[in-house]
């Protein structure tokens, strides 16, 4: 639910993320891509970083018949803007 329209996001557009401490912390999208779970980019999604950044993973792709689970996963990736 929370993640259901992560799809539409493109480089360039803004995501908020609201603080513990009431503040909001702004990062911009860097990227996005599909990748099939067999195939899930671990080290780019986990790798870490210098600077503040989000990777953000929904499910994606078709639905595989045999599983009923979709066969990707969609990963955004953005960057704190400073």
């Amino acid at each position: 639910a929370v993640f259901s329209r992560l799809y539409t996001l493109q480089r360039g557009d803004a995501i908020l993320v609201d603080r513990a401490d009431g503040t909001t912390a702004r990062f911009v999208v860097t990227g996005q891509g599909n990748s099939r779970k067999v195939a899930f980019p671990s080290d780019l999604v986990y790798y870490p970083t210098l600077e503040p950044e989000l990777r953000l993973v929904t499910c994606g792709g078709p639905i595989d018949p045999a599983t009923g689970h979709y066969s990707e996963n969609l990963v955004v990736f953005a960057a704190q803007d400073s």
